[in-house]
């Protein structure tokens, strides 16, 4: 049995698990079911997007519109999914979904192609490029989950530094790479 689900005001971090994928691919069809062609992708993203990544038991799945303002006609649907939708939940250019307690899954609904979906993504290939700095960012995670177990907004922001700091050399990478 796959290990998914979290209480929303926990933050525990286990081993990966190879079901994340499937658990993913699976979601991600009933998502663009719903959806019909208003999407023009999908991707998962975020620590359990990483093969062999300890991460928070919770997919992310961000889902890409051609134009952000087509994202609001996607918000009934993905609510009757099941998913609670909670605004852009602090960050502008992005509408945030939650599935029920224990939380299984974050969506996040946003331009595709825009600062959000870029940015994700680097962060994701950086992270599956670079072993040594998914080690160190899995250290962190485990170190800062004990300090703020109850707390996941501070667990968060403590995390900011590493992920800045990983998305600038990702974008440098990319830069280089003429991408």
């Amino acid at each position: 049995m796959p290990h998914l689900g979290l209480s929303s005001d926990r933050v525990l971090i286990v081993d990966y698990d190879p079901c994340w994928p499937v658990l993913f691919t699976m979601e991600a069809k009933r998502i663009e079911d719903a959806c019909g062609g208003r999407l023009s992708g999908i991707e998962h993203v975020g620590s359990t997007a990483v093969p062999g990544l300890a991460a928070k038991p919770i997919l992310d799945v961000m889902i890409g519109v051609h134009a952000f303002e087509d994202a609001a006609a996607c918000v009934p649907l993905i609510e009757a999914l099941g998913y609670a939708y909670l605004g852009t939940y602090g960050i502008d250019g992005r509408l945030f979904f939650r599935s029920p307690e224990p939380c299984t899954h974050h969506l996040h609904l946003v331009q595709a192609g825009g600062k959000f979906w870029v940015d994700e993504i680097l962060f994701r290939n950086y992270l599956r490029d670079h072993p040594q700095a998914g080690h160190a960012y899995v250290e962190l995670k485990r170190e800062l989950a004990a300090k703020f177990a109850t707390n996941r907004p501070a667990y968060t922001e403590a995390k900011g530094e590493f992920v800045g700091i990983a998305l600038s050399r990702a974008r440098d990478a990319a830069h280089l790479a003429g991408q």
